[in-house]
């Protein structure tokens, strides 16, 4: 003992290598080559690309692929398809709450698919109200044949993508023309003699009309579409909900008005738009009934000024500097017009009606976004994506709280269930993992055990060889915080 070397008597902590690996994966959103290097470089262990991606299996062979609840719960679905190499992923979004309620690596996109995608969520004890979506023609009919009685509402993005879609189109033309217009000019004066300033002079009169026309187009397209944009809102300026025959008189008129355009495209684009004017107007029906309700229970002076806003709100969480300025200070406007009239009853009645308008689903792009959200990862895994890596995506999203926007400092989770959640997200998967692992018996499966060191090599004696990772790490054990993660 004398002449041995010093031995610590207590050994350091070993780093959180659990914690910092699903870290990086999904908050910062690494491939696990670029995981697998930056292991690496600060010597921890294990590193290898092949046991990270089995540990990341193993992990989201423990999750599940749809939410499960305690209670039946009614609900609104936003539904939508994304791809993976040509292989489609089916999700199913809560519209208030955007919680994931599942997504699933499907083989098609058919009826039948989408009826059982549907079907499953109703045994989880979801039941749909309603669903609003594009018009895929799978997930259209089975969501019809696995909930009859609900409601489908068209998604207004998609129907009328295309008209925005040739404004910008004719924007781009129109900047094209007066850049030919511009070297017409350019060119006539540079004519030398009287033959070549006539034909010059003709050249520059006809890239003059041309683009006098292409303006013309532009700004006539442009202002319709900022009208029609208008016209498909709740609430009217003077804060009425708005009326189905109000908002289809107005349509109607908007559509005439773009059909007169000269453009022969702008055509073929109206058609579909005036054959599905029954789906586009269906939210203002579930308007129309629910002002009705309201004015039984508030005057038509308070609701209009809580309409309005609710309104602005709305509003500003879709404009930027100025404008969101604007909106958030008519809202407060609008507010303290209410409070002065209603004293105490203030604060129930806006709740009553701020719900009842937040209940509307009028689009499905709140469903874009998840998939904007789950893109990245498909991209750093090069559409190499498995129903596991699925599973960790919709936990990690539906336990991360928001960092900005209405819902900031909330979970989706904690948004659909109302709970609070006790701990971050990583601590709440690696518990979850834990009890799976827990409840899995050692020979059904490859036990793997964790065994991160900087500098001292595992001998053959103290891991079995075919052995492989379940048990979580020592350090799964110890309490983690977000503070130790960023110092790890």
């Amino acid at each position: 003992m004398l002449f041995s070397d010093p031995q610590a008597l207590v050994q350091a902590p070993q780093p959180l290598w659990e914690p910092l690996i699903l870290l990086l994966r999904l908050e910062g959103k690494c491939s696990i080559p670029s995981l697998s290097s930056i292991l690496k470089y600060f010597q921890y262990q294990p590193n290898s690309v092949g046991y990270l991606s089995e540990c990341f299996h193993t992990y989201g062979g423990a999750l599940p692929s749809t939410l499960s609840i305690a209670e039946h719960q009614v609900v609104f679905y936003l539904s939508d398809e994304i791809f993976a190499r040509h292989q489609p992923i089916l999700v199913t979004i809560e519209a208030q709450s955007t919680a994931i309620l599942k997504i699933q690596l499907a083989a098609d996109r058919s009826a039948e698919t989408w009826k059982a995608h549907f079907e499953d969520l109703g045994a989880h004890r979801f039941h749909s109200i309603g669903m609003a979506s594009d018009r895929g023609v799978g997930l259209v009919a089975g969501y019809h044949a696995a909930c009859q009685d609900a409601r489908w509402v068209c998604d207004r993005f998609h129907e009328f993508q295309d008209l925005f879609e040739r404004r910008h189109q004719l924007e781009r033309k129109a900047y094209a023309a007066i850049a030919k217009e511009d070297g017409a000019v350019k060119t006539f004066h540079n004519a030398k003699s009287e033959a070549h300033l006539h034909k010059r002079l003709q050249h520059y009169e006809h890239a003059h009309h041309a683009c006098e026309q292409a303006i013309a187009r532009y700004d006539q397209l442009d202002l319709l579409l900022h009208l029609l944009r208008d016209a498909l809102h709740l609430c009217s300026p003077f804060g009425r909900l708005r009326t189905v025959a109000g908002v289809r008189s107005e349509l109607m008129l908007l559509l005439s008005l773009i059909e007169e355009i000269d453009d022969a495209v702008l055509l073929k684009l109206l058609h579909p738009i005036r054959s599905h004017l029954d789906d586009i107007l269906a939210p203002f029906e579930q308007a129309e009934s629910m002002h009705s309700a309201l004015l039984d229970l508030v005057p038509q002076q308070i609701l209009d000024a809580l309409v309005l806003a609710w309104h602005h709100e709305h509003l500003s969480y879709q404009s930027q500097a100025k404008q969101k300025r604007y909106h958030q200070h008519e809202r407060q406007q609008w507010l303290d017009f209410a409070e002065g009239l209603l004293d105490n009853q203030f604060e129930p009645f806006k709740a009553l009606v701020f719900e009842k308008l937040d209940a509307i689903v009028q689009a499905s792009s709140l469903v874009e976004m998840v998939n904007a959200f789950i893109r990245p990862y498909l991209n750093s895994s090069k559409g190499q994506i498995t129903q596991e890596t699925l599973n960790l995506i919709m936990f990690y999203h539906n336990h991360r709280r928001y960092k900005s926007g209405k819902r900031q400092g909330k979970a989706p989770i904690e948004l659909l269930t109302g709970e609070t959640l006790e701990a971050d997200w990583v601590e709440l998967l690696l518990q979850h993992i834990q009890k799976a692992s827990q409840g899995t018996s050692l020979t059904s499966s490859s036990p793997l055990e964790l065994v991160p060191h900087r500098h001292e090599h595992t001998t053959p004696s103290q891991t079995p060889p075919g052995q492989a990772i379940l048990e979580p790490s020592t350090e799964s054990d110890l309490s983690w915080s977000p503070i130790d993660a960023e110092a790890a």
